[in-house]
């Protein structure tokens, strides 16, 4: 820490129940790393919570030092999130670790996962393990403790299909949490921890994942054809959920770049539902239109397609450009100088054509961090 300080955030002195918080308090905390974007952000204060006493003890002391001036912001493994310039919020960083079982019987797992544990590699542990349930959410980017924010789902699952409850702190009463799924109220990318940005802070997620090789999902796109030849070459006639999981590995590895290797969030648009007269009504012009039946009378339709026949694959305006294979991924070619603005320029120009052409609106599915932390749900909103 620097001397200059205005506020002293240390928690008491470390014990064997309480562990020292580690506290970055330099003048400005370089975020360009902490974000998949690879967005040019900065902020005052990043606290790096690595067990949950760090985080009674912290709340503590930010109530008697800051909390009237200074907001708070949980970031995660910055998957989805697109940060400003300059974060004038104290940043909170949950990277607990572990994972554990919980109960067990001969058709069910319950495991309890930490919310710093990396979500791909969750997957493929929870497989290696023989317990189901995850595989089609392999290669999704970001930390376990996220998952729920976004209800995130790929392939025909969402996680709410296995999740059981979430421990979580609600950080304006600074009391701990536990919430059943039908308390999460999730929906399509949504949940009640969306909704109520930086309220909650999710620290542990529980899951009930299945053991039976034989109950899998693999009816999207190309998954079936993939998983087939897997279960083929490995001596099965059918395939099993390891089979899934890497079909959709070698999947979204060929359709989606690695944000190590070209910064990016994953999906930047979700599908948008529209009405299904709306959808009769495009296919008659469209034939190709890709969508999927859902409730209501409405259709999911494929916002990829949408921005592919728009003709900006590829394209948007620079630096944030579509990727060349994915035209549903906003990627970042100039990291750590590009900032917030720019991705709001790119978005609004592919949003402006895709809706000239089909009438179809799109939503951004990354969230919009303002400077002060708080969640920008109508700042370009398109």
């Amino acid at each position: 820490m620097t001397s200059a300080l205005r506020h002293d955030f240390s928690a008491q002195p470390a014990t064997s129940t309480n562990p020292a918080v580690n506290i970055s308090q330099d003048n400005l905390v370089d975020l360009s790393h902490s974000n998949t974007m690879a967005l040019a952000s900065v902020a005052e204060v990043v606290v790096t919570l690595t067990d949950e006493a760090q985080l009674d003890a912290f709340m503590a002391n930010y109530e008697k030092e800051a909390a009237p001036t200074k907001p708070l912001f949980v970031l995660s493994g910055g998957s989805n999130v697109l940060l400003p310039a300059q974060l004038n919020a104290i940043v909170l960083r949950p990277q607990m670790r572990g994972i554990s079982v919980t109960a067990q019987t001969d058709s069910y797992v319950d495991i309890e996962v930490m919310a710093g544990e990396n979500w791909h590699d969750l997957v493929m542990h929870t497989v290696a393990q023989g317990w189901y349930g995850l595989e089609n959410l392999a290669l999704i980017p970001g930390l376990t403790g996220a998952a729920p924010v976004q209800n995130i789902g790929a392939y025909g699952v969402q996680l709410e299909d296995c999740l059981e409850y979430v421990r979580a702190y609600h950080l304006p009463t600074q009391t701990w949490h536990q919430l059943t799924a039908a308390d999460c109220e999730f929906g399509y990318r949504d949940s009640l921890f969306k909704r109520a940005p930086n309220t909650w802070l999710i620290t542990r997620v529980g899951f009930r994942l299945h053991t039976d090789p034989s109950k899998i999902l693999a009816s999207y796109g190309d998954v079936q054809i993939v998983a087939q030849r897997y279960a083929e070459q490995r001596g099965r006639s059918q395939p099993n959920p390891a089979d899934v999981m890497q079909a959709i590995i070698d999947i979204r590895q060929q359709k989606l770049p690695d944000p190590k290797q070209l910064p990016n969030c994953g999906s930047f648009f979700q599908n948008p539902i529209i009405p299904q007269a709306q959808f009769i009504a495009l296919k008659a012009i469209h034939p190709t239109i890709v969508g999927y039946p859902m409730p209501d009378a409405m259709v999911k339709v494929a916002a990829g397609w949408l921005i592919e026949q728009a003709g900006l694959k590829g394209h948007g305006l620079a630096p944030i450009l579509t990727h060349q294979q994915q035209a549903l991924v906003l990627t970042n070619h100039s990291p750590y100088q590009a900032a917030q603005a720019d991705v709001a320029k790119a978005q609004q120009h592919i949003a402006d054509i895709v809706y000239e052409k089909f009438a179809v609106e799109l939503a951004r599915e990354p969230v919009w961090v303002n400077a002060d932390g708080s969640i920008g749900f109508d700042e370009h909103v398109v």
